[in-house]
């Protein structure tokens, strides 16, 4: 999410990041409504059509940031191929495949800056219980910029195990991958101590600093 926004311009990229958080919440709820699969088309259909309007490069983009998707369809072709049930899977695929389309269409078109910045103004009125909302911005700048590091450091503990055993890594990686999470933690809690603490802006700060 950090670093998927697109360098290609389209007129996406110049509506209100709220707007378009708030457009992707309903079209979510829109699509967990529908249960017929010609409306599931429809749907999936003007997703792509959102995606050509921004040019046929763009939209190749969109389509690749969608191959982690495959092994899911994979595995609901397998179990609806033999239960039989085509028309329910096919319903869930699209369903599947319109949701992260859709979102991955907001991060293409939206900087995460701008993102945090909505985050900070729906929680504007927790001043008043002397609550920062720039504390929730911050906080999840960090979450999505720990997971896809945090779960790469699980996969080379993962390796590292597999080089001095020949059994499968299980349980024994658990403790060294908390280990490293908390030093990680602890050093990021140092870096922002070392910069004054959590300053009005920090979130932006970090959040350009991390692209």
């Amino acid at each position: 999410m950090l670093t998927l926004i697109s360098e290609r311009v389209t007129w996406m990229h110049r509506l209100p990041a709220g707007a378009k958080l708030a457009a992707l919440a309903l079209a979510a709820v829109f699509l967990f409504s529908l249960s017929g699969l010609g409306q599931m088309a429809l749907v999936a259909a003007g997703v792509a059509a959102l995606y050509l309007s921004g040019g046929i490069a763009f939209a190749r983009e969109g389509l690749a940031a969608l191959r982690p998707l495959w092994i899911f369809l994979v595995v609901l072709a397998l179990w609806h191929g033999v239960s039989g049930t085509w028309a329910e899977g096919a319903l869930i695929a699209l369903r599947l495949v319109a949701a992260v389309a859709a979102a991955n269409l907001l991060t293409l078109t939206t900087r995460f800056d701008d993102m945090m910045d909505v985050v900070i103004g729906l929680a504007a009125p927790l001043r008043r219980f002397g609550l920062r909302p720039e504390t929730f911005a911050l906080a999840a700048a960090l979450v999505l910029r720990f997971t896809p590091v945090i779960a790469q450091k699980g996969a080379q503990l993962q390796m590292a195990w597999r080089a001095r055993s020949p059994r499968a890594p299980r349980w024994q990686v658990i403790v060294p991958w908390l280990i490293l999470a908390m030093d990680d933690a602890e050093q990021v809690a140092l870096a922002l101590k070392a910069r004054g603490g959590l300053a009005p802006a920090v979130s932006r700060d970090v959040s350009r600093e991390r692209n």
